[in-house]
């Protein structure tokens, strides 16, 4: 099967505009998620998708390869689809524009988790280490079956540890934003109208459960950060003088 990366990127982010662009150690935001993900050894191609052309002209000015979309997209994954549409790769891997410390182990991860038939998506989740993440509504927690297979996503602390429980201490798993879709899924999935689970938890993935679609899961133990505001860019600064 045949695969690409298609990094989401737009420039007026609410919480931190332009931040796609913003400098790390020199180098563009979007920089380091592309180079990062072309080190994949199974992605055959990396794009960014933007609807910004001053993104567009600074990923071509370092040599990448960008596609301009519409502006009417609500989420990455609608501006993805509009670009997996237009190709013929069997795998689309969603890699988040705001994700400098992505590692390429990671993005062939998700593939690999698509040679389960069964498996209309992949992703990723790793273990709770911090306490307070536990209780957190940004941490977005993962409950997955015996074979691996996702059962819920939830903002709210899962499972539910019962006072008389026989484990008394379980495993809480945290997910991890990226995701592959097998193409023709991926475009289904964008053409599928919100629904209840997603719109109450504002977790998209539940759509997909919700419509009957299955989301293989596999643990990873690369630790990574997003971007969202400013203030999270000096620890990934620290992440990345680190990996230097």
């Amino acid at each position: 099967m045949t695969s690409a990366v298609i990094i989401p990127a737009r420039y007026h982010s609410t919480r931190f505009p332009g931040k796609p662009l913003y400098p790390l150690k020199g180098i563009p935001l979007i920089q380091h998620v592309y180079e990062n993900s072309k080190r994949s050894r199974l992605a055959s191609e990396v794009i960014v998708a933007t609807d910004s052309e001053t993104i567009f002209e600074k990923v071509l000015g370092f040599g990448g390869k960008a596609v301009i979309t519409a502006g009417k997209h609500l989420s990455g994954t609608d501006r993805i689809a509009e670009v997996a549409a237009a190709t013929e790769y069997d795998i689309i891997v969603n890699v988040q524009g705001d994700e400098p410390l992505i590692r390429p182990e990671m993005i062939d991860d998700v593939i690999t988790l698509l040679d389960d038939k069964r498996a209309s998506i992949g992703t990723l989740v790793s273990k709770i280490k911090e306490q307070e993440e536990i209780a957190d509504p940004n941490i977005v927690k993962a409950l997955f079956d015996r074979e691996g297979f996702a059962l819920y996503f939830s903002r709210a602390a899962i499972p539910f540890r019962a006072r008389h429980s026989e484990i008394s201490t379980p495993d809480y798993y945290k997910h991890v934003g990226i995701y592959s879709y097998r193409r023709e899924e991926l475009i289904a999935f964008a053409s599928m109208k919100p629904t209840r689970l997603e719109r109450t938890e504002k977790l998209e993935q539940l759509r997909a459960l919700e419509n009957g679609m299955k989301i293989k899961v596999r643990e990873t133990f690369f630790e990574t950060y997003g971007v969202d505001t400013p203030q999270d860019l000096e620890r990934v600064e620290k992440c990345l003088s680190t990996s230097l």
